[in-house]
């Protein structure tokens, strides 16, 4: 079997830039409701973000072996994104592996686990998302898998998937569906400011969504 693969397609730089600024929500209700990771993974201070190519990191539970390998192998701008196998009581990742990534240029970790060293970390300035912190050291004796499809708090993530995070939490975009998600992404954000505009003059957001229709089928009444 072989654990690591090295080998994988990635979107291109330009595509990847025009995800940048649009937010989580925006692109998950583009992607017709799918990619959303679960919400307790979330970033370790607001402001930070996510957005590049998967690079997946399967661990054993208290181990995080296969991290120092992804470390070692990973491309500029490549998001780490790790399971470690449902165990959380471990603090898998911390200052002196963020100093490498830096090093190397990765675009961040997104880990369904916990991390330690987070006050260095921040300073240091590498975007992580995460479950939590845990002050306990693992172990580096048992090998997992890189660049194999993970399940990532709850989605399926391919290598080269778009990993994207916010502070709202965390979408996964299959590789092949970037450009229609990023183009329907955009008429998202140009039907929004069309409806904030209308929102801004004063018309009520039960007209805006035509809600009333469905007040009066549930039978609302008011006096």
């Amino acid at each position: 079997m072989v654990h690591v693969i090295t080998q994988f397609k990635r979107p291109s730089k330009d595509l990847i830039d025009q995800f940048r600024q649009i937010s989580t929500a925006t692109i998950h209700e583009a992607y017709e409701k799918k990619g959303a990771v679960d919400c307790a993974i979330k970033p370790i201070k607001s402001g930070i973000r996510l957005c590049g190519p998967a690079f997946t990191v399967q661990c054993a539970p208290g181990d995080n072996l296969m991290l120092h390998k992804a470390l070692e192998k990973a491309q500029p701008g490549d998001i780490l994104v790790a399971s470690v196998g449902g165990h959380y009581e471990a603090g898998y990742w911390g200052a002196l592996m963020a100093t490498s990534a830096v090093a190397k240029n990765l675009g961040g970790l997104a880990i369904d686990g916990c991390i330690r060293d987070s006050a260095e970390i921040l300073r240091i300035g590498f975007p992580v998302f995460c479950r939590g912190f845990c002050i306990k050291g693992t172990s580096k004796t048992v090998l997992g898998l890189i660049n194999h499809p993970i399940l990532f708090g709850g989605v399926l993530v391919h290598p080269g998937d778009l990993i994207l995070g916010d502070d709202d939490g965390m979408v996964v975009v299959e590789q092949g569906a970037c450009e229609e998600v990023l183009k329907r992404s955009l008429n998202r954000i140009e039907a929004e400011r069309i409806k904030a505009e209308k929102l801004r003059r004063g018309i009520s957001s039960v007209e805006l969504n035509q809600l009333q229709k469905v007040f009066d089928f549930l039978g609302l009444e008011e006096e």
